[in-house]
């Protein structure tokens, strides 16, 4: 199993931007981003898979991988590359029935806070986790404590699946990271609430590529 590359999922929050959601996206499609995380947990299934269509149609043109947060519908419906399932909703069965809806193709990420958690995504089939918070973050402040660079290095060790670090992710973070042997990163609120989100994608898919 292969993560899309560059390996950074940039995930929506369209209520942190000053701008449509879809400026963002296409801005960070501009600097490099080339997967995405359509999360907007508030919106109906309708609502998101009518928007999931539309971002979609912007990764198209440039091969970017688009994938839907929780909502297994607007996944497999929207044809999206792959489901992160929260982990109030990663039990085994879920990620079997993800597996099976979505075809061998499609990746499962699952968001972890711990390694007993990671552990037993990969066990259920999960491809991939996030690790967080690994940084403080304004996104979610009441999560925590702060994995840092060693937390995240422990809470890894062992897993066959590839671990992303998410909280507090950005370009000047991303060297220690993938020294702590981050399979890549995850990045919401860095790009949702940036001036410029094409700068911020450019910034992080070149510090990436820099220090592979």
């Amino acid at each position: 199993m292969t993560l899309p590359a560059p390996p950074i999922l940039i995930i929506t929050e369209r209520r942190m931007a000053d701008r449509p959601l879809t400026d963002v996206v296409a801005a960070a499609l501009r600097g490099g981003g080339r997967w995405f995380l359509l999360r907007e947990p508030d919106l109906s299934s309708p609502e998101r898979l009518s928007l999931a269509k539309t971002l979609a149609a912007l990764c198209a043109p440039y091969g970017a991988r688009l994938f839907i947060s929780a909502d297994l519908e607007a996944a497999a419906t929207a044809q999206a590359s792959g489901i992160h399932l929260p982990q109030r909703l990663a039990q085994p069965k879920a990620i079997a029935t993800a597996r099976a809806r979505l075809g061998p193709d499609a990746l499962i990420g699952v968001s972890a806070h711990s390694h007993a958690e990671a552990t037993t995504a990969q066990h259920a089939g999960a491809d991939y986790v996030t690790l967080s918070p690994v940084f403080l973050t304004d996104s979610k402040p009441g999560y925590g404590p702060a994995l840092g660079q060693d937390g995240f290095r422990a809470m890894s060790a062992g897993l066959k699946i590839p671990s992303l670090a998410l909280g507090g992710i950005g370009p000047e973070t991303i060297p220690d990271m993938r020294t702590a042997g981050a399979a890549g990163v995850a990045v919401m609120g860095g790009v949702m609430r940036a001036g410029d989100p094409e700068d911020v994608a450019r910034r992080l898919v070149s510090t990436w590529l820099d220090v592979a």
